[in-house]
């Protein structure tokens, strides 16, 4: 029987951080596509991409940021590949795919889900890197690869339309997404 390779400190140190970090991304990726399977396979793709690519992560720094960059990446990459894979328009199948939100009550949590769905996807994205992951803004325009104003102005008017959808308070929104 073969001896198995012992892990180096430093790859058993970037598991455990990289472990830690895979229920954020799993929120981050269901948010971002608004289906558990596909989350899953785009954490799982993260994953491997970070674990092939750990000799390039500097220990210390951000792992979330970086995690979140490599799954937020592999997800537009898919998002394009599709695109050319059908002639559906991306926004048409989005909604068919979401049911219409509940009228009634307060603010719940499938309505909310249903609103994030119907955003636009850099407004989505930036809502769900500031509001539920918890990333500054400095960080969220980083993940995104745009300026921190375009950020801050993602965010107001994710919030700003969620709000719309939702009949909610922009303050009572603000304190549940960011």
């Amino acid at each position: 029987m073969p001896d198995r390779i012992k892990p180096t400190p430093a790859d058993e140190a970037f598991r455990k951080e990289l472990m830690a970090v895979l229920p954020h991304l799993r929120a981050f990726a269901r948010g971002l596509s608004g289906r558990a399977d596909f989350a899953d396979d785009l954490v799982q793709e993260a994953a491997i991409k970070a674990w092939t690519a750990r000799e390039r992560y500097q220990p210390g720094t951000n792992m979330r940021a970086w995690t979140f960059a490599i799954l937020r990446n592999h997800y537009l990459s898919e998002l394009r590949r599709n695109k050319r894979q059908t002639n559906l328009d991306e926004g048409v199948a989005e909604r068919m795919l979401v049911m219409d939100a509940d009228q009634e009550g307060p603010l719940h949590l499938g309505d909310m889900e249903t609103a994030l769905q119907d955003l636009a996807p850099e407004r989505r994205e930036a809502v769900l890197l500031v509001g539920a992951s918890g990333f500054s803004y400095e960080e969220a325009a980083e993940i995104a690869g745009c300026p921190i104003g375009t950020m801050k102005s993602r965010v107001a008017r994710a919030r700003a339309d969620l709000a719309k959808q939702l009949n909610a308070e922009p303050e009572l929104l603000a304190k549940h997404v960011g």
